[in-house]
């Protein structure tokens, strides 16, 4: 895998180029590219894209090129995790082998670690073979023009940097025609011209090294106005007078006052130095070292990833070394903690001393950064009038005294860039700590490190170093709790913790029951000055109104990994999004991963949770209810066009009367490019969705809501969601006397009885339903529960009230002209009049079936009736054709990963190979299918399976075999019967 922005811009994964699928792909790539490693924000991404002012959904048809660019990357054959999406924008992920940029920049650096000119030659030429042409020459943006010219002066410079030094090494003949190149490039560089001039002069071309001389000087006079500097009329004077000191190179100076090797000081041929201009500065003696750092926490756990990160960006050694570490988290998650342990840890890369500067950011006087700089300089010991009055003028006199010193400076609850970026030093010897709760993304070549909370381990270490060991295991599950209402947060568990330590008569039982009410919790989690409460609020002072509106709805939808969608509507705003990104930067609301989707996702701590729904508190009731019906209309709105686009099923209701909301179609189209997808990953949401509803009264979205998911609980079989929700929703509806809810809801319950053999409690749901849809004029839903009263009947043995069940249902779904339905009871009449012998009613009966199935592009309904045809070709004698069936059927049903069908198709290969007296084929099958039916929960079918199984032992005379498998069926049969009352093994359901 290689990239290359140091020429055209250039993707090869698996040796092949990768084709970019249009101009903003491209333009996000290389914005990707040249900040390889490093957070790439929103904002930058927008300026990347639109040269002027930018659209409403700028940030989302951003995200779109992103999600669009790492597919294509991904179907090349790069790895998912090549661009991570990151708090307030992406980070691409890359080798220094992998990007020519790195490459050239670890060049470099070899270059200017080098003691030996001749190493530093060699390590520059490999820099600038990383080239291929002038940096991103066919991407079109402002913002990436701006870069590409900072990167070809950055090649200029390592191009003039290398010829003086080769130049240096006495290889003077080899570098004119580089030299004369590059002034051609750049005709106004007098250090160009210099190096050319005394290269010619070596090689004995003195009247060409002075007609050099001559073009520049007419070209500064005419086209600038201006002279040569002293120091190239001083070269020219020298080469005319033939000065023998230039016939060869200068002597290397020493080491210690040697200027920098990529200095232009260190390889001018002649004697051109002066003094440094910061006269101000080198008059002021300082006091050094500054030792600021607070104290160290005793009892700090943990976080060797982070601390192990920090060290790293603040190793002056390190390739990927970082003057500025910016440590971001929510509140109260110990940032504060963790870089004063990491500033300490560091402090002998750091002789010259640490500064400490508390921003106060989150406080009700957040520092000016005039007032920093001076608290700064007086640690440097400059005092009184000696400190300039003007902020850009203590900048300067503070960068001018740590020129040339090696010191740490930790900035504290930092709040914005523009509070931050004078206290900055420029001196390469530096690093700085910072802390806040926000991204400082404008910082120039500042590391973020996301900060979250504990893990358990840690969380429970420091509880037991404050609490004590003997206290903790005496009472471990009651630690656990306290840790588990924390949410693993290091204030919390500090404050419960000092609860603890300041009340020791307390058990750990007593904290655990005053804090596991979440309406009393933060009262709870309060002592002294420290409070989880007061720490929450003091970020929200820092918010606009809209972020602090929306983290109070937010709270309301529950303790939910959430789509970013889900603002708008709660917002009633379409730029939910955005707001979203000031709660992900202000460390409020936490990015948490992005889903199979490529969707970002976000949660709320549980304790910032619990305090967004304080803040919820004073809002109009109407207002709140506003904001969760427009969520759930969402949500109810995906769930359909979900279910549309799965294989068909016969469980979604009609609509009823709740409220729907489209999300814009492009939007739709990207969530819903993988139904099944979408599905299992907002599988938790939709639950949740619907307790929401029943939560606050809206029995008609919970209904909904809850029958749009019954299609994909089926094909999932997801029987204890399918369940609980059907439950939740049906208690909200048979309260407020919702008689269509509640005749849905029954059905879907009188299904999931018989998937789980418990069918005296599919009747009882079943029966009802078809009152109310009778009651209701629901014909449709009347046609479906009488055909699943039907199976009931034909799998306790009572075929005749079956057989008419199954006509009854028919004619109501021809009346209506449904096709669905008639396909499916046109093959449960083929199933009927098989079981009663009539083959040739049976095959009509699935053939008509099998038309309208491929009629209606039912890929599903055409494989459950091969699947039910294959018995009719085996009950004929021709096992070939039955297998046919099933194999189609199989390879259906196992590309819509619908297992239930699968151990149906399963159950018939079995009994196909079983007639024909093979063993080994129809054992495989059917202990497959046994596997299928045991996890989910299908006693009757599994039993079955074992018979079979039972049966084609005893044939083969392994009686031991045999009895095991039949035993097992028996106590299956056994558990069917109880639960139904019944003596008698009922017929499997899928016969």
């Amino acid at each position: 895998m290689k990239f290359g922005l140091l020429g055209p811009l250039h993707a090869q994964i698996a040796e092949r180029a990768v084709q970019l699928n249009g101009p903003r792909q491209a333009k996000m790539l290389a914005a990707l590219l040249i900040d390889a490693n490093r957070i790439v924000s929103m904002e930058r991404l927008v300026a990347v894209m639109w040269d002027s002012a930018a659209p409403a959904t700028a940030v989302r048809q951003v995200q779109d090129a992103v999600s669009g660019l790492r597919r294509n990357l991904v179907a090349c054959g790069a790895p998912r995790s090549l661009i991570s999406t990151r708090r307030g924008g992406y980070e691409m992920h890359l080798a220094p082998a992998q990007l020519d940029l790195l490459e050239f920049e670890h060049e470099r650096q070899l270059a200017g670690r080098s003691a030996a000119p001749l190493d530093t030659a060699v390590a520059l030429r490999r820099a600038l073979s990383c080239w291929r042409g002038n940096a991103l020459v066919d991407v079109s943006s402002r913002v990436l023009e701006i870069d590409a010219a900072r990167l070809n002066e950055r090649r200029a410079a390592t191009h003039k940097e290398c010829l003086a030094v080769e130049l240096d090494l006495g290889r003077h003949r080899e570098v004119i025609d580089e030299l004369t190149d590059l002034l051609r490039e750049h005709p106004y560089d007098e250090d160009v011209a210099q190096h050319l001039m005394v290269a010619l002069y070596r090689c004995g071309r003195q009247g060409e090294a002075l007609q050099v001389y001559e073009r520049l000087r007419r070209t500064l006079a005419d086209e600038l106005g201006v002279d040569p500097t002293p120091a190239l009329q001083a070269l020219h004077q020298r080469i005319l007078t033939g000065d023998p000191a230039l016939t060869a190179p200068d002597p290397a100076p020493a080491r210690a006052s040697a200027p920098a090797p990529n200095s232009a000081a260190a390889h001018r041929p002649s004697d051109t130095s002066s003094e440094r201009p910061d006269t101000v500065a080198a008059g002021l003696t300082m006091t050094l070292p500054v030792r600021q750092l607070p104290l160290d926490v005793p009892d700090f756990v943990g976080r060797s990833a982070a601390l192990a990160e920090i060290a790293g960006l603040l190793d002056g050694e390190a390739p990927n070394r970082a003057p500025v570490v910016v440590v971001v988290g929510g509140p109260g998650v110990g940032k504060s903690c963790l870089v004063t342990h990491a500033a300490r840890l560091a402090r002998g890369s750091f002789p010259d001393g640490q500064l400490y500067l508390n921003l106060a950011a989150t406080s009700d006087e957040p520092r000016d950064p005039g007032l920093m700089l001076a608290e700064a300089l007086r640690a440097l010991s400059i005092a009184g009038s000696a400190i300039p009055n003007a902020l850009s003028e203590r900048a300067a006199l503070y960068r001018s005294l740590l020129v040339d010193r090696r010191m740490l400076v930790v900035l504290d609850d930092a709040g914005h860039a523009d509070q931050v970026l004078p206290l900055l030093p420029g001196a390469d010897g530096c690093a700085v700590l910072i802390t806040s709760r926000t991204l400082l993304t404008q910082l120039p070549g500042a590391r973020h490190i996301d900060l979250d909370v504990l893990s358990p381990a840690e969380a429970r270490e420091l509880f037991t170093g404050i609490v004590g060991r003997q206290r903790v295991e005496l009472e471990p599950d009651e630690a656990d709790a306290i840790l588990d209402c924390c949410g693993n947060l290091p204030l919390a568990i500090r404050i419960a913790s000092g609860k603890l330590t300041g009340r020791p008569a307390w058990s750990l039982r007593v904290l655990r029951e005053r804090i596991e009410d979440e309406s009393r919790r933060l009262a709870e989690l309060r002592i002294g000055d420290l409070s989880v409460r007061a720490s929450v609020e003091l970020s929200l002072r820092l918010l606009p109104a809209d972020a602090v509106r929306a983290l109070s709805l937010l709270g309301l939808l529950g303790a939910y990994t959430l789509p970013g969608w889900v603002v708008g509507p709660l917002l009633d705003r379409s730029d939910g999004e955005q707001v979203l990104d000031t709660l992900v930067d202000a460390s409020l609301v936490r990015l948490t991963a992005t889903d199979a989707l490529g969707e970002p996702r976000y949660r709320l701590h549980d304790l910032i949770r619990t305090c967004a729904v304080e803040i919820a508190a004073p809002l109009a009731t109407a207002d709140k209810r506003d904001a969760i019906v427009r969520v759930l209309s969402v949500w109810l709105d995906l769930v359909r066009r979900g279910t549309d686009r799965l294989p068909g099923g016969l469980l979604a209701a009609a609509h009823g009367s709740a409220p729907r909301r489209a999300l814009p179609d492009a939007v739709v189209e990207r969530l819903m490019a993988d139904a099944f997808g979408w599905f299992d990953t907002e599988r938790d949401n939709l639950l949740g969705a619907v307790k929401l509803a029943v939560d606050w009264g809206l029995d008609e979205l919970a209904w909904e809501l809850t029958a749009g998911t019954a299609t994909y609980y089926d094909h999932r079989c997801l029987y204890q969601d399918w369940q609980h929700g059907h439950r939740l929703a049906l208690d909200a509806a048979q309260a407020a006397g919702n008689a269509p809810g509640t005749s849905v809801l029954l059905r879907g319950l009188g299904q999931l009885h018989i998937y789980q053999d418990e069918f005296d409690r599919a009747t009882r749901a079943l029966e009802p339903s078809i009152e109310l849809c009778r009651d209701t004029g629901d014909k449709r839903g009347e046609a479906l529960s009488v055909a699943m009263l039907s199976t009931v009947s034909r799998v306790q043995g009572r075929d005749d009230e079956a057989l008419e069940r199954v006509e009854q249902a028919l004619a109501i779904a021809v009346g209506e002209g449904d096709r669905h339905i008639e396909a499916q009871l046109s093959c449960s009449m083929g199933v009927m009049r098989l079981m009663q012998g009539e083959l040739d009613e049976a095959e009509s009966w699935f053939t008509g079936a099998l038309r309208l199935a491929e009629a209606l592009h039912d890929e599903h309904r055409v494989a459950v009736v091969l699947r039910r045809f294959s018995r009719l070709h085996d009950r004929r004698g021709d096992p070939d054709a039955a297998l046919r069936c099933l194999r189609q059927a199989l390879a259906t049903f196992e590309e819509l990963a619908d297992e239930r069908c699968t151990g149906y198709a399963l159950l018939e290969v079995g009994r196909v190979y079983a007639g024909q007296n093979d063993r080994d084929r129809a054992g495989r099958a059917l202990e497959r299918a046994a596997g299928l039916f045991h996890r989910h929960g299908d006693l009757q079918d599994e039993a079955t399976c074992w018979q079979l199984i039972g049966d084609l032992d005893a044939a083969a005379g392994v009686h031991d075999s045999a009895s095991q498998h039949r035993e097992r069926a028996g106590m299956l049969w056994q558990a069917i019967g109880e639960m139904n009352q019944t003596v008698d093994p009922a017929r499997p359901s899928s016969p």
